[in-house]
């Protein structure tokens, strides 16, 4: 199984870049930044000074760190839970389990392409602050905020992240902690560049259904066994690749 924890602990990377990248995040993600500093968001984009820069990147540091808290508290919980009730069954309860996370992601992609409506995962369900932050520590809990919310987008995304981690108890806390990575990076990346985003808005519906087709993918080799195969296929063709250039 190491072949398919590896693709899953990609899986995972992508997904938290999928979730930055949704149109449920990515359009307000200025106005995030505008709030936890007190800036506006047109002096954010426009100022250049490397002092107002560095407030930023502290600022969206102790933002993730919030978030964090929550989606790696959930991921380590989830595992916990999923070692549980394999414990509870018998036979191959991890086939069961697999075949389970198979068809939620299958679901769970058709609704982030949009091309399944679930009502319930379009309720607005984040906290409301009605004042803003006090210094670092208030971004923080901002960021808890955030994470709690499950927003439309990114709850069924990060959904099927608990799922696969329910799966795998063994693997579970790395792969919401991946998930995490791949939601911070490109969150710091465009802090920097803040004036960047506006294309990437433009874009965010095809990213969301590229994305939605991938999570069907994973889904359908998840619920067929075939994610085993697949892997050591791939990782034994990089094996080769890289034997043959050294040679």
């Amino acid at each position: 199984m190491a072949g398919a924890s590896d693709v899953t602990i990609w899986l995972a990377l992508g997904a938290g870049m999928l979730s930055f990248l949704s149109p449920c995040t990515l359009p307000i993600f200025p106005a995030y930044l505008s709030y936890i500093t007190g800036m506006s968001v047109k002096e954010l984009e426009n100022n250049r000074d490397i002092k107002i820069r560095s407030k930023l990147l502290i600022h969206s540091v102790f933002f993730l760190i919030g978030v964090s808290l929550v989606f790696i508290g959930l991921g380590v919980g989830v595992s916990f839970l999923g070692q549980w009730i394999q414990g509870l069954l018998t036979g191959d309860s991890g086939l069961f389990l697999q075949r389970l996370a198979g068809i939620f992601i299958i679901l769970m992609g058709l609704f982030v392409a949009g091309w399944l409506n679930i009502t319930s995962f379009m309720k607005e369900k984040r906290f409301r602050f009605t004042k803003k932050p006090v210094g670092y520590v208030g971004t923080i809990f901002v960021g808890i905020g955030f994470a709690a919310g499950w927003t439309p987008c990114i709850g069924p995304i990060f959904a099927s992240i608990l799922v696969i981690a329910a799966s795998n108890p063994g693997q579970g806390t790395l792969y919401t902690i991946m998930y995490v990575i791949g939601f911070a990076v490109p969150f710091l990346v465009l802090t920097f560049f803040l004036g960047s985003t506006r294309w990437i808005v433009r874009q965010s519906e095809k990213i969301m259904k590229i994305g939605g087709s991938i999570m069907i993918f994973m889904g359908v080799l998840l619920f067929t066994g075939q994610m085993t195969r697949i892997s050591n296929l791939l990782l034994k063709l990089v094996q080769d690749t890289w034997l043959s250039n050294l040679g």
